[in-house]
């Protein structure tokens, strides 16, 4: 940083300012809220920072000297871009808007969050755009945090605890297959649920054990789990066109005609959808808008 502006501090290139303006110290001192001699103080200071007179005396006040009409327009300028950037935050207006969201979360998070804000933020925010991502876990924290990403969507159980989180809803699990499968017409026995060909979404590839698993082992038992997948919406698909079953969050398939639902003969935990953002963007107008547009949608 230059030595001049180390030697400077706010208030005297305000005061600077208000002397150029006035061409007068009592003048400048009253649109200052300051007294007299200490403006005065401040154009002596002033004046050995810039090795220049600056204000000379005249007859009817004071007269720039060539200097500090080279200050004159500059010094208004940063003041005016200085004031700019210290003011408040002006309020969003979504319908002028123009900006690109970035906004990571799985394929489940995309349909039961981000589907249904769709619609409504092209309403609202016409000249708004959206970037989904892929929900990675293990980098989420370095991505928000390095402004990669805006707003992020994940289980309570694994979000990182550093950044700031809203709960979205909470989920819990059903058994579903296609309508009609010849061995759910109705609520399975626990037997029954334990031999039927199971499919199960492992997002880090290739997993035959979850939750379910879990609960079973713990009654001594086990079921068959026959097929892997890395979606939730291909795992929609082939129970859609198979006779696999899943135990699967129910906001998943609530909508799909194609699918039937059935409580699972034993009940597991469920778990919370949260909505994640960095600090750093925690009051700004426009993300704040956009968190209550997707809690809004998703309430609805």
């Amino acid at each position: 940083m230059d030595n001049s502006l180390r030697r400077l501090d706010l208030n005297l290139l305000v005061t600077l300012d208000a002397l150029l303006s006035e061409h007068h110290v009592t003048r400048a001192a009253a649109r200052l809220h300051l007294s007299q001699p200490a403006v005065s103080v401040q154009l002596a200071r002033l004046r050995e920072v810039f090795e220049d007179p600056l204000l000379l005396p005249g007859p009817r006040g004071m007269r720039p000297t060539a200097r500090a009409d080279e200050l004159r327009e500059p010094l208004r300028q940063a003041l005016e871009s200085l004031a700019q950037a210290v003011a408040p935050a002006s309020p969003f207006d979504p319908a002028h808007a123009s900006r690109t969201w970035r906004i990571a979360a799985s394929d489940y998070g995309e349909s039961t969050i981000v589907l249904p804000a769709l619609a409504g933020l092209r309403s609202a925010a016409p000249g708004t755009r959206l970037a989904i991502f892929e929900l990675t876990p293990s980098a989420l924290a370095r991505e928000v945090e390095q402004g990669r990403i805006d707003l992020a969507f994940h289980i309570a159980e694994e979000a990182p605890t550093d950044l700031h989180q809203r709960s979205v809803f909470t989920e819990r699990y059903v058994l579903a297959s296609r309508v009609g499968h010849p061995k759910l017409k109705r609520r399975p026995t626990l037997a029954q649920f334990c031999k039927l060909d199971h499919v199960i979404v492992s997002p880090d590839g290739g997993g035959f054990l979850g939750a379910t698993d879990t609960a079973l082992a713990d009654r001594g038992m086990s079921r068959n789990v026959a097929l892997s997948v890395p979606h939730f919406l291909f795992l929609v698909s082939v129970l859609a066109n198979t006779d696999f079953v899943a135990m699967v969050p129910s906001r998943l398939v609530r909508e799909n005609k194609a699918l039937q639902v059935v409580e699972p003969p034993l009940e597991l935990p469920g778990f919370e959808m949260l909505m994640l953002w960095h600090k750093r963007v925690h009051r700004d107008p426009a993300h704040r808008w956009l968190r209550e547009h997707v809690a809004r949608s998703v309430q609805a």
